[in-house]
């Protein structure tokens, strides 16, 4: 994380719920057979806990349960130097982040099934709600078949480090010019976290 405070993003609720909106992990873990790093959806839970999957092929698969470090990047762009009224600026990279440090356990079979179910659930939802995919669709039999060559973990963070870094630590007019530049750019999200960050501050 980058050590200026400023950008520290400490509201735990609402990184929470960023890790659920973007919902999708790098999930990194070490031992002496070297460095495993795995892309999944996560699903947080109504507990705080965060839920993924992987392949029994993985290998990331072999090295857990176990201590794993959590990342999840949201908004991220490039800042010019020239888009500042200020002198004596250098270029820098805006972006939001997430890393959750915890202990994986496997999930039981039954526990399995029901974070598949919360993990379709959230997206049916959000993407197709009037008419929802449910396994309840699959031949019988082969949804259970499938699930064999998973495995599931939850992790109970033990610690949650989270950052926002959109210029917020810039004088008023270097952030309006920050805007301008952004906006001129195309990054309407940009803007719009700049906008949120300077506004919370």
């Amino acid at each position: 994380m980058h050590p200026n405070k400023v950008f520290a993003w400490e509201d735990r609720g609402a990184v929470l719920r960023f890790v659920a909106d973007r919902a999708f992990a790098h999930v990194f873990t070490a031992s002496e057979g070297g460095l495993f790093v795995v892309h999944v959806p996560v699903l947080v839970t109504e507990r705080g806990r965060i839920q993924f999957h992987v392949s029994r092929r993985n290998r990331i698969a072999d090295q857990l349960p176990g201590r794993v470090l959590i990342s999840i990047s949201g908004r991220e762009a490039y800042q010019s130097a020239n888009w500042y009224v200020s002198d004596n600026q250098v270029p820098t990279w805006h972006y939001e982040v997430v890393e959750i440090e915890g202990a994986a356990r496997m999930l039981a079979s039954e526990e399995l099934v029901e974070h598949l179910d919360g993990l379709s659930d959230r997206f049916e939802s959000q993407y197709q709600p009037e008419k929802p995919w449910m396994r309840g669709k699959m031949t019988s039999g082969k949804f259970e078949a499938m699930t064999c060559g998973i495995v599931g973990f939850e992790v109970d963070p033990l610690e949650v480090r989270a950052m926002r870094k959109f210029n917020q630590h810039k004088s008023t007019e270097d952030i309006a010019a920050t805007t301008a530049g952004q906006a001129g750019a195309g990054r309407r999200d940009i803007v719009e976290a700049i906008g949120e960050v300077t506004k919370s501050g």
